[in-house]
């Protein structure tokens, strides 16, 4: 099943790396460098998922979130925040940012995949 999906990382090597992996997977992936770019993906592109970074420029990661969840309406969207946060006060402000998971840096890409097939 192919899955749509935004990665949104200021580390372009590691946006491209994850995109070029989930890419050999079947899926349509594109890449934004900062919340701003990841939000209007969100727009233009209409993934079934976005992998956003904490930690960018412009809007981070929660504040991209919560604008998402504030205009998903009926859509349900699979949010996934990556960070190299990994406190359980970290997981817990993402959680109630919006997103479904908290994922940790670097990433294992069978659980990406078992989350995308959820």
């Amino acid at each position: 099943m192919q899955v749509r999906i935004v990665i949104a990382d200021d580390d372009h090597d590691a946006a491209e790396a994850l995109a070029t992996l989930l890419g050999l997977e079947g899926h349509d992936v594109r890449c934004a460098g900062d919340g701003a770019q990841a939000l209007r993906l969100y727009r233009e592109f209409k993934p079934d998922a976005l992998m956003l970074d904490i930690s960018m420029p412009l809007l981070d990661g929660r504040e991209v979130a919560r604008l998402i969840r504030a205009d998903a309406l009926d859509r349900k969207v699979l949010l996934v925040a990556v960070s190299g946060w990994a406190r359980e006060a970290d997981v817990e402000e993402s959680l109630a940012s919006g997103f479904d998971h908290h994922l940790t840096k670097p990433v294992d890409l069978d659980h990406v995949s078992q989350l995308l097939k959820s």
